[in-house]
């Protein structure tokens, strides 16, 4: 019986653009300009910056060239933290576990280091990539364990990378294995006070990944039985069992992607939205409130809302905001919106929000949390996630007045998704003074007709200034 490391190598080996499904194609460059528009963006801040400049140190690179310059394993780590940082990604999410299925772009577009890659090979990959990430957080959710999710990662951006690297079944099973034994991340950095880790970790993955291929190209070996190894193997290790079937996956995870509006927490849009809906209907004035009620579901409560990941009422820092229900929401009342505007030093330390944010209250439908399945069927928002995202915002006025609203969706849920054109809009937003605007066009232009165009062509445009 084959093991779960060679069924994943062979399920790598099987996709080609040609099986690829039109709308999947599509969706596959939406996701794509949307992660563009955030590495673009990230050039000019601060922290990217000082990735950049140890990367070079690291390279010994000198002068003009970098990007481009960077060794594919460095260029991973770059492109990865460019994508990566402003929380402003795609997201999956599984009923016990959630990921970014766009952390595995910079691992693909650092292959473009190496040799050459046509834009219809990194669309496979791509596809790939997302579909065995978002497989592996929904039938192994690590998290729950206390591991990262960009454990999973671990597979999906060797897989692809792999892929693109054309290594035959033996060699990518030895990358599987050797990657799945050597990173298993703790939710830690996610936990508050939130430090600039959790914008990286997946940085240092994704390097690891391009190494253990180029490591695997040379024949090095890796444990092909990684999960069924008695005692020692994965499904041991964390108690769960993996045995899916990966001849029988047809994407059907791809569509469930999600995309963002807000530059803020997955769990936190549509309570964002709500919160949005309300000041615009009511004209509400963060002076005349006395309090805020949002009631979310359980998973949202313990990532963004004083659950099990730690106060979220104390922030100073963008990575504490953008993961901070009270902070997010109050800002939302006070400038109508949450954009990397709202995810500056200067904002967010400005006294108007930081007294807002004490009067926003998190809570589920339920007020028992544990255990935690029995809490999951009595509580209404918990039961209905991931299918749906509910959340509700009540605002209480001074003057004894109560604006509510309700949502179960957001713009770029999967049940609500970007179209090409909301994806266009938010890559302009987001580039806009970062690359002349003609710059901007050609991007837009080549990643709609991505099959017919090569990787290398699009790093180009995009570093050539």
């Amino acid at each position: 019986m084959s093991t779960q490391i060679q069924m994943m190598a062979e399920y790598t080996n099987s996709i080609e653009f040609s099986s690829l499904p039109p709308a999947i194609i599509q969706q596959l460059k939406i996701h794509l300009l949307d992660s563009l528009a955030s590495l673009i963006f990230s050039t000019r801040e601060s922290l990217p910056q000082k990735v950049a400049r140890a990367l070079g140190r690291l390279s010994g690179i000198q002068g003009t060239g970098f990007p481009l310059k960077l060794a594919p394993n460095f260029a991973a780590q770059y492109y990865t933290t460019l994508i990566r940082y402003p929380d402003f990604m795609d997201n999956f999410l599984a009923k016990e576990s959630t990921c970014h299925p766009s952390d595995n772009i910079g691992a693909l577009l650092a292959a473009a280091h190496a040799e050459e890659v046509s834009g219809s090979g990194f669309l496979a990959a791509m596809a790939l990539s997302y579909e065995m990430e978002c497989r592996l957080t929904e039938q192994l959710p690590v998290m729950i364990s206390g591991h990262d999710h960009t454990t999973l990662l671990a597979f999906s951006a060797t897989a692809g990378i792999g892929k693109l690297l054309k290594l035959p079944a033996d060699q990518l099973m030895n990358a599987l294995g050797i990657a799945g034994c050597s990173y298993h991340p703790l939710v830690t950095s996610r936990a508050s006070y939130t430090s600039q880790w959790k914008g990286l970790a997946s940085s240092l993955v994704n390097e690891g990944c391009m190494n253990i291929c180029m490591l695997a190209q040379e024949n090095i070996t890796g444990p092909v039985q990684l999960f069924e190894i008695p005692e020692k193997g994965l499904n041991d290790i964390y108690g769960l069992k993996l045995e899916y079937d990966w001849t029988k996956d047809k994407f059907e995870l791809i569509p469930r992607c999600c995309l963002k509006t807000y530059n803020a927490e997955v769990h936190t849009q549509s309570a964002i939205a709500a919160a949005v809906e309300l000041k615009e209907q009511h004209h509400i004035k963060a002076e005349d409130i006395r309090q805020v009620d949002v009631t979310t579901f359980l998973t949202a409560f313990h990532i963004v809302g004083g659950g099990e990941y730690g106060s979220r009422t104390l922030v100073h820092s963008k990575e504490q905001a953008d993961h901070s229900m009270a902070y997010v929401i109050a800002a939302a009342l006070l400038d109508g919106e949450v954009t990397p505007a709202q995810l500056t030093p200067e904002r967010i330390t400005r006294t108007d929000v930081q007294e807002l944010l004490q009067k926003v209250a998190t809570n589920t439908g339920f007020p028992l949390h544990r255990p935690v399945k029995v809490a999951g069927l009595l509580d209404p928002y918990t039961a209905a996630y991931p299918d749906k995202v509910k959340s509700s915002v009540a605002i209480r006025m001074k003057n004894g007045t109560i604006f509510k609203a309700e949502k179960d969706t957001y713009k770029g849920f999967y049940t609500t998704p970007f179209t090409w054109e909301d994806a266009a809009e938010k890559f302009k937003r987001l580039s806009g003074g970062r690359i002349p605007e003609n710059t901007g066009e050609q991007i837009m232009e080549l990643v709609a007709d991505l099959e017919h165009g090569s990787i290398n062509q699009l790093l180009q445009i995009i570093f050539k200034s």
